[in-house]
């Protein structure tokens, strides 16, 4: 009688994951902190302030493998209209991980970087978000992107009107608009290609997260609730990503015969 196949370890599937090609950027839409304290008869600020120990485990797992950036939705544009209480303590556990993480995002050469409409800030939140950002600058490792009061449709409406804004100065001309100039006026201009967005809950949809930027981006939908998503979870998602094919409008026979002719290059 065959004994069954054990899945493999932690170690083993980081290592594994480490072999494959890497998704350069990877977005997660952290969901499920409000449902995980319900769950447990808790105040929906704990499933928030036990997701802030899975961001601290997936960043320090995805800066390890060797992920180039990683954006977290941590605060859209409509999360403002939410109690204001869960509003206060969200904004309160911000300012918590910002202090709390400085020293090891400064020690481990990780560049802090925001997006979104984050003049809506507080400034408790907002000052210390600066800095951070400020004295990371130089940094060269991986880029931690917090995507705060951030919204897709606002950041293209953004675009839009700094795009006519430029092409009212005599700036840009219109005709001469594409993909790669319009890119250039979005929040993310200085970022890879997102490769992967991963959401969690079980919730499949992409709730205004990085529209532009999910054209051809792969989407990894997770079962497991944010507070529970830790390494083995952001690694299944990493491997699951390395087993598709990624065509942009191509055919699968186009990709083989570019890879030949590659490799015999």
């Amino acid at each position: 009688m065959e004994r069954p196949v054990s899945p493999p370890s932690l170690t083993a599937l980081e290592r594994l994951v480490q072999e494959r090609p890497l998704p350069r950027h990877v977005g997660i839409i952290m969901d499920g902190n409000g449902r995980w304290a319900e769950m447990r008869g808790l105040p929906r600020e704990e499933g928030h302030r036990e997701g802030s120990n899975s961001v601290r485990e997936v960043t320090r797992c995805a800066r390890r493998v060797g992920v180039e950036a990683l954006t977290l939705y941590a605060f859209s544009s409509q999360n403002w209209a939410r109690p204001a209480e869960e509003v206060a303590a969200l904004m309160d556990l911000l300012r918590e991980y910002l202090e709390s993480e400085r020293e090891e995002i400064l020690e481990n050469g990780i560049r802090l970087n925001a997006i979104g409409e984050v003049d809506k800030l507080p400034r408790f939140v907002k000052e210390p978000l600066d800095r951070l950002r400020a004295d990371s600058a130089h940094n060269t490792g991986m880029v931690l992107t917090l995507a705060l009061s951030y919204g897709g449709r606002e950041e293209l409406v953004q675009a839009a009107r700094r795009v006519a804004e430029a092409a009212s100065k005599g700036e840009l001309t219109p005709s001469h608009l594409d993909p790669k100039t319009f890119e250039s006026f979005l929040w993310t201009h200085d970022l890879p290609p997102v490769d992967l967005v991963v959401r969690t809950s079980g919730e499949q949809r992409i709730s205004n997260f990085l529209l532009w930027q999910l054209a051809y981006a792969e989407l990894c939908f997770s079962d497991v609730l944010w507070p529970d998503f830790r390494t083995e979870a952001f690694l299944r998602c990493l491997a699951q990503y390395q087993q598709r094919e990624r065509r942009f409008g191509l055919t699968s026979a186009q990709l083989k015969r570019e890879d030949s002719q590659r490799a015999k290059a």
